[in-house]
């Protein structure tokens, strides 16, 4: 049965109208993107295989070209849907975080920092540039890694910290694990790196470890 048929509040886009993005699942979201059925199902049902296939919405993300247009019902067009709808809610929590104060919205700062992070397979090593104000200056992939490590060198920290006039930073990677539980490796670095970035008067705020579901705060956890 095509999504036509289907009573007007059960189709997707008639309820995201009515209620909101949020009193959406998963696969009626996909859905919209998709947009049209093929074979004989609806968007619905090839969202819903979508997800059976790669087992979550982050593994969808992650899927690349070829992959992702192997799919029964799917093609170049929805892909190009899906990576521009990533990439648009990057740039609207990037915008949100230029706004505020990265230091007093922990919260939104760990919410950036997790959707460009999170999606790598490997580890990526990246610096939040803050003014003397704490507002967002730039967000720089530093270093990048294997899938269990990357190697960070206090030096270049210390002169793209310059480079980008930097008042302060946030330091935060990615563990493609999907842990987001701290290592000694991770503290020691940090410890490094705080101790390098004292001789130019740059404030270290925090060190946030990007997992699959959660992001973890030095600063709350008092490793600072």
């Amino acid at each position: 049965m095509s999504i036509k048929d289907w009573p007007v509040t059960e189709r997707p886009r008639e309820k995201l109208i009515n209620l909101g993005a949020v009193g959406l699942s998963d696969a009626e979201l996909l859905a919209l993107v998709v947009r049209s059925g093929g074979r004989g199902r609806s968007a619905i049902e090839i969202a819903r295989t979508l997800l059976n296939e790669y087992g979550s919405l982050t593994q969808i993300f992650l899927a690349s070209k070829d992959e992702f247009c192997r799919s029964a019902g799917l093609g170049l067009v929805s892909f190009v849907q899906l990576q521009a709808m990533l990439e648009l809610s990057k740039r609207h929590l990037h915008e949100q975080l230029e706004e505020r104060d990265a230091l007093t919205s922990s919260e939104l700062t760990r919410q950036y920092l997790r959707a460009r992070l999170r999606h790598y397979e490997h580890e990526v090593f990246a610096c939040l540039y803050l003014d003397n104000q704490h507002r967002v200056v730039k967000l720089e992939e530093l270093f990048t890694g294997t899938i269990d490590g990357a190697a960070v060198y206090p030096r270049e920290v210390v002169k793209r910290c310059l480079r980008n006039n930097a008042a302060a930073v946030i330091f935060a990677h990615n563990h493609p694990s999907g842990v987001a539980e701290p290592s000694q490796a991770d503290i020691a670095i940090t410890t490094r790196l705080t101790s390098a970035l004292n001789t130019i008067d740059v404030r270290v705020l925090d060190h946030v470890v990007v997992g699959r579901n959660e992001a973890v705060s030095f600063a709350e956890r008092g490793l600072l």
